[in-house]
């Protein structure tokens, strides 16, 4: 019998006053229901939001080391139940067991990496211009931080902005993507658990249209966080900003990966072919153009291909080497831009069929033939299609590579150290990577992009995490 799970405000599991319900399926198994949801509307979210309002003052005033000392618990709790929040992610995302896992276990390194630092949370000495005076700033919570968050990444991401959010100091409402929304609740109650207090964070699952609209338009919410599409981000930064919330947002990419004429093309393609069809494509860092040398254009070609081909699919709780999407909606897109593709007169070197079996399985697709113009090389697929586009030298690949409105991540596969400094200076991205795939970052250094892929107002993770949930008070002591 699937789960019957229920939202979470001011310390309390409780139904949406609508009484209406949603389900999540398996995505390789389209039949099995793992799970219903409270399909909760804005009068829930203002009572999330108010709870979150009510609870912020006691936990702003916690000491530092208090908080951090929850949050590292939480830690420990997502560890010990790291096996059942794996297999809770394959069923309701669809990701490979190893993929789940990975993820886990970065939800787990978050907070025990906030949990320390909520420690150093204070502020800084400053020397003054006067006699008999103390010059310092204090940092302090915003309050309440309105948090939306993707289904492709539905515990890592979540547990990006939660645990900041919290080692600040603040109190959280969140909205987890309905497609995915399971580990999140399970991360609350591992935050019960741990010992925080009622109302400091409070889940409400439903549509965008009403629950992320109330989070991103409520005047008691003093920050929005919001990761995904594009469009969507511009219209929760438009809503946000009318009443000067603090607002940060990564959305979308169109990420290139550049093989220069000395790379080594088996390493190029192991690389290039990682980036683009982990997680089934399924990511805003996901290596969506290869943009490749023409010298060695060809032999890429078909390394990257047999990488493809040697993909093997099947539910992620065997662990395959990829699983399915997430829904049949994000197939169907990715069917799309494959037959986009073709009529714009790429050529299709391999895959791009859906699979004789049950679930939303596609083999990954590798074009070649791709110039800079067609949709398949400017437009976001989020699904494991890779666009080969020839070039004739460096410069032209850098040109190329910035010709897209993201700049989220970018690579380069080179062996040439004066290549590999060009790429890291001239690229437009927030995130650069020299002969490494696009996906994959590290928790303790800022993550976002530039152009349509962010906001470009706050990074997440790191210290940069904590600067956006923050506000620095000067103080003035003429003693």
């Amino acid at each position: 019998m699937p789960d019957q799970r229920l939202n979470y405000i001011s310390g309390e599991w409780c139904e949406s006053h609508t009484g209406e319900t949603f389900e999540t399926t398996d995505p390789a198994i389209p039949g099995d229901v793992v799970a219903t949801y409270p399909e909760s509307d804005a009068e829930d979210t203002e009572r999330a939001i108010n709870a979150a309002r009510e609870a912020s003052g006691g936990w702003g005033t916690t000491p530092g080391p208090e908080r951090g000392r929850i949050l590292a618990r939480t830690g420990s709790l997502l560890e010990e139940r790291k096996d059942e929040l794996t297999e809770l992610l394959v069923r309701e995302e669809g990701k490979t067991r190893s993929e789940a896992g990975g993820e886990v276990q970065r939800a787990i390194d978050i907070f025990r990496y906030y949990g320390s630092k909520a420690s150093d949370i204070g502020g800084t000495i400053k020397s003054p211009s006067a006699r008999d005076t103390k010059l310092y700033t204090k940092t302090e919570p915003l309050g309440v931080a309105g948090l939306i968050t993707p289904w492709n990444y539905p515990i890592a991401i979540p547990a990006w902005k939660i645990a900041p959010a919290l080692a600040a100091g603040n109190a959280v409402v969140i909205k987890p993507a309905t497609l995915a929304p399971g580990v999140v609740h399970e991360m609350a109650s591992a935050l019960e658990e741990a010992g925080l207090p009622d109302g400091v964070i409070n889940v409400v699952t439903g549509p965008g249209s009403e629950v992320g609209e109330t989070i991103a338009g409520h005047e008691a919410v003093d920050a929005v966080s919001f990761t995904g599409s594009t469009a969507v981000g511009n219209t929760v930064y438009d809503t946000a900003t009318e009443d000067g919330k603090r607002v940060q947002l990564e959305m979308g990419g169109k990420n290139p990966t550049v093989v220069s004429d000395t790379a080594d093309v088996d390493k190029a393609a192991r690389i290039v072919a990682s980036g683009a069809f982990g997680v089934t494509g399924q990511a805003c860092t996901a290596t969506s153009r290869a943009i490749v040398h023409e010298d060695v254009y060809d032999e890429f070609v078909d390394a990257v291909v047999d990488r493809a081909a040697a993909i093997e699919h099947g539910h992620g709780l065997d662990d395959p080497s990829m699983g399915p999407h997430v829904s049949e909606s994000e197939l169907e897109s990715t069917l799309e831009y494959v037959d986009i593709a073709r009529d714009e007169g790429a050529t299709l070197e391999y895959g791009g069929s859906t699979l004789d079996r049950e679930g939303y399985f596609v083999e990954p697709a590798v074009f070649s033939g791709v110039d800079s113009e067609m949709r398949i090389a400017q437009e976001e697929v989020f699904g494991p299609v890779l666009a080969v586009l020839p070039v004739g030298d460096f410069d032209e690949a850098l040109a190329v590579a910035n010709d897209v409105d993201y700049g989220l991540s970018a690579s380069v596969v080179t062996d040439d150290h004066t290549e590999a400094n060009r790429f890291a200076e001239e690229i437009e991205a927030g995130v650069v990577k020299i002969n490494e795939k696009t996906t994959g970052v590290e928790l303790h250094v800022p993550f976002g992009g530039v152009k349509d892929s962010s906001s470009e107002t706050y990074r997440e993770q790191g210290d940069a995490g904590l600067d956006f949930y923050s506000i620095s008070k000067t103080v003035y002591d003429n003693y």
